[in-house]
């Protein structure tokens, strides 16, 4: 028997973890749609690219210390030990997201959070697309999973053909087109960013450890694009300092997202990009309510507000229909034989990739936290703490009764999924 053959996932097994993947996706939706609500402070006068900096140093902080906490760095070695090409691949993964996370702030400040969100979320069907060409994705899922993502992606296409229409009227800015742009450029960029997150999962790095990666280029690239825009490292700091005071709620929007891409991570790898991306990206409809509800967006948007509503659940619709289309066990194996390719390209170990596709462990046991864990989180913790100390409550106008709602919603998702998660996968 060919040691290097798929060996096939126990059916029940299965069924949980992509009951596993969809939960995660869900979750993602939630907190990565809380995440951009500090963004809303662009129309304070604060340049896009400081608000971007900022929440990357955020995301970086958050990075380091929550894999440290749930796993800790040995079990990262592990990982780069097995599969050190990977280390490359998080980092591109890393700039992609840097400036596809810029071009947001810009969206935001020209159409608005609800608008903005669901335009950049057609990296939903460059994930379709990508997860059929790169991973065998869609291959052997029979007519019914196909018909569910081809007609979600239609739908898709016809919710953020209502949402640019509608914001072309309703750009605070009058620059609609240059906000569509900017928003459908990141989806682009984020689209194609989930080829390294599918690379590493079919060959076995652990989420938890890719996103630590991820983020060196992360920060790397947005240092660079923030002196740029800046005219150099000098400015950049005398407009952080006069920034100081909001710098904090910054942070926390970097946290807040990485807390939702870490459950879009791992609906990617139980589920696929093809349907993990469109299902965290239901991230729209809390980009929605954050931008209507909150911070009361698109008052007085007349006729316009019905047909960015009807575009938003009509995007929503399309990304169920995707999410729900569940892979068949003929369709795993075509995973597995994907899995198998990577690992033979680069040398990886077949049973570490088999392994990770089960959801089960793949390094030594995990045995107590070192100082280096301690270290990470104690300093991620300080500088939080740091910012905190010198802020104050941004000037912007909030629906506090729809504020705390959110937030209770977001953290029952953030417990049940990640309560399943562990007890399924252990974070595997």
């Amino acid at each position: 028997m060919d040691p290097l053959a798929p060996t096939p996932v126990d059916a029940a097994r299965l069924r949980r973890l992509q009951v596993v993947g969809l939960a995660c996706g869900f979750t993602a939706g939630a907190w990565l749609g809380a995440a951009e609500a500090p963004t809303k402070m662009v129309t304070l006068g604060i340049s896009p690219v400081v608000i971007s900096l900022m929440m990357v140093v955020g995301v970086f902080l958050a990075r380091w210390s929550l894999p440290a906490l749930l796993r800790g760095t040995a079990a990262i070695g592990d990982d780069v030990r097995q599969a050190p090409h990977l280390v490359v691949w998080a980092v591109l993964a890393g700039c992609l997201w840097a400036v596809a996370n810029t071009l947001t702030i810009f969206a935001i400040k020209d159409i608005g959070l609800a608008i903005a969100f669901p335009l950049w979320n057609s990296n939903s069907l460059l994930g379709i697309v990508w997860g059929f060409v790169f991973f065998n994705e869609l291959r052997g899922a029979g007519w019914a999973r196909w018909a569910g993502v081809l007609g979600g992606a239609l739908v898709m296409f016809a919710g953020a053909g209502l949402l640019a229409t509608a914001s072309s009227t309703q750009a605070p800015s009058g620059h609609a087109w240059r906000g569509v742009a900017a928003a459908l450029a990141a989806g682009v960029l984020w689209g194609t960013m989930y080829i390294p997150y599918r690379k590493a999962y079919l060959t076995g790095m652990n989420p938890l450890s890719f996103v630590t990666f991820f983020s060196i280029g992360e920060l790397a690239m947005m240092g660079a694009i923030a002196i740029g825009d800046r005219g150099g490292v000098v400015p950049l700091v005398a407009e952080l300092g006069r920034a100081r005071d909001v710098l904090f709620w910054l942070l926390c929007g970097g946290f807040v997202w990485v807390v939702g891409d870490l459950f879009q991570q791992y609906a990617a790898k139980y589920v696929g990009i093809s349907r993990g991306i469109p299902l965290s990206n239901t991230n729209q409809l809390w980009g929605l309510a954050w931008g209507i509800l909150v911070f009361g967006e698109l008052k007085g948007a007349g006729t316009a507000l019905p047909q960015v509503i009807a575009g938003s659940l009509c995007m929503a619709a399309g990304a169920v229909a995707i999410a729900l289309a569940t892979a068949t066990a003929g369709e795993h194996r075509r995973w597995q034989d994907a899995a198998r390719r990577e690992g033979t390209r680069y040398g990886i170990d077949p049973a570490y990739t088999r392994a990770a596709l089960s959801g089960e462990a793949t390094g030594a046991p995990r045995g107590r936290r070192r100082w280096l864990d301690w270290s990470i989180m104690i300093a991620a913790t300080a500088v939080f703490v740091g910012f905190a100390m010198v802020a104050r409550v941004p000037e912007l106008a909030v629906n506090g009764g729809a504020l705390v709602g959110l937030v209770v919603a977001s953290l029952a998702l953030l417990g049940g999924s990640g309560y399943a998660l562990w007890r399924v996968t252990g974070f595997n």
